[in-house]
């Protein structure tokens, strides 16, 4: 598929330019990986022996993380470059890591019920069908799951430009479907990637019908009041780029049409 392609592509550059997004793990990530993992408090306190998928997460940061943690990690990415670093890394420092080159979308070649945990990093925008991810996510989930992700928000993907005052104009519809065109403001951009924009009842109805309970939910700070014009801080004032979601995966005998929804613990 031509999305496939051009996401692919457009992650090997990155990673051969060691673009800021092929951040490996350091050694003193590494001496507390949970820490560096989940400064909320999401995860187990524990992950040993756990499987996990870091999905769409190649690049050699989470991966490498979790097996730190004592984990089995299976990473699949789109990008075989971005799979390198995480052999790479992984044979540095003598951890096993297992690479799958594959499409969020498409998770075939994995076993149903197969993950305690499923961690995707900001990436289910490079996919046209959200509601394909989650039911790839909700099938190799085992009952109870864990899936922690993070996504970019709607209204920061419809920002095209700044205008003469320093202010962001939407000007991308928020029902458009199909690519996103291209944009004069690439602040939470990737160059040369096929981005879609998924609608908060996408992004948050698709995973409660899906099988998800949502039990958190957090907007990460990307302000500066001092950043100027321009600045990715500096439009973070205006929209919040990002948002990360905790799921759990109700067991399968558990779910009904009643039961999918957003819960509070």
């Amino acid at each position: 598929m031509s999305y496939r392609r051009q996401n692919r592509a457009a992650w090997n550059r990155l990673a051969e330019q060691q673009s800021q997004f092929t951040h490996v793990a350091t050694d003193e990530e590494c001496h507390d990986p949970l820490g560096t993992l989940d400064a909320r408090g999401w995860l187990p306190k524990s992950v040993h022996g756990m499987d996990v998928l870091c999905l769409a997460a190649g690049g050699g940061w989470q991966s490498v993380l979790y097996a730190s943690a004592g984990a089995k990690v299976t990473v699949v990415d789109i990008s075989p470059s971005m799979l390198r670093l995480d052999e790479r890394e992984a044979s540095r420092r003598n951890l096993e890591i297992r690479t799958i080159e594959g499409s969020m979308d498409d998770l075939s070649m994995l076993r149903d019920e197969s993950f305690h945990i499923v961690h995707q990093p900001v990436s289910t925008c490079y996919v046209p069908n959200i509601a394909a991810v989650y039911g790839e996510i909700a099938r190799v989930s085992r009952d109870g799951g864990l899936y922690i992700s993070q996504h970019k928000q709607p209204t920061s993907l419809q920002i095209t430009h700044r205008d003469a005052e320093d202010r962001y104009v939407i000007g991308t519809e928020y029902y458009r479907e199909g690519p996103l065109p291209r944009a004069a403001d690439t602040s939470y951009r990737e160059t040369g990637a096929a981005e879609f924009l998924h609608r908060w009842d996408e992004l948050v109805g698709e995973l409660c019908r899906a099988g998800y309970v949502l039990e958190d939910l957090r907007e990460p700070f990307r302000a500066d009041p001092q950043a100027a014009p321009g600045h990715f801080r500096h439009r973070g004032r205006f929209t919040a780029p990002y948002v990360r979601l905790k799921a759990r995966r109700l067991a399968r005998n558990d779910v009904t049409e009643e039961s999918t929804g957003i819960w509070t613990p």
